[in-house]
């Protein structure tokens, strides 16, 4: 057994990225892993101020007092972290890059990962997710023996709900169960 948490960055409960957050969490528990889904949205996450607090500290925590300190925990703790995020002009949504900026107050204890993710965009091609995936790429050159296991693209989605009855449902709920 697995323990997972999945980073959910979009901005609509039920939108098709977070729909596919749901399909990966249910393949993950029928294969007998423990999951937390984390919505960004409900947490209150504010921008990295550049103030060396977590420096100083020895990457112990950050400044801020907001929920980022609990999510990082559970991070740590974690064997396999999904991030999910609606694509934005070719980029990952606003949330998930403050959202990785913080990350920075505990990096060095974000080691031996697996990484998943799960991006949706309007527009329904590779190139649209290329810069999302170095946003990714970027982020685990700094995560000790961590890996990139896998990802979801869900291409030509973009009104709320789009996403069901698409092979996409599949294929993260397939993921999930194969973690």
């Amino acid at each position: 057994m697995k323990k997972i948490v999945i980073i959910s960055a979009s901005p609509r409960k039920e939108g098709n990225s977070d729909i596919l957050c749901d399909k990966f969490v249910e393949g993950a528990t029928d294969a007998g892993h423990q999951t937390e889904k984390i919505f960004l949205r409900d947490k209150d996450i504010n921008y990295c101020m550049g103030c060396g607090y977590c420096s100083i500290s020895g990457f112990n925590g950050c400044a801020k007092n907001d929920d980022m300190d609990s999510i990082l925990d559970k991070m740590i703790a974690a064997d396999v972290i999904v991030f999910a995020t609606p694509i934005y002009f070719c980029a990952i949504a606003g949330q998930l890059k403050t959202f990785i900026d913080r990350i920075y107050a505990k990096y060095t204890k974000i080691k031996n990962k697996e990484f998943y993710y799960i991006m949706t965009a309007g527009k329904d091609d590779y190139e649209t997710i290329q810069h999302a995936l170095g946003e990714f790429k970027g982020l685990l050159r700094y995560l000790a023996n961590s890996q990139e296991k896998g990802y979801v693209f869900a291409g030509g989605v973009t009104q709320k709900g789009d996403i069901k009855d698409t092979e996409y449902m599949q294929q993260a709920y397939n993921m999930g169960k194969n973690v």
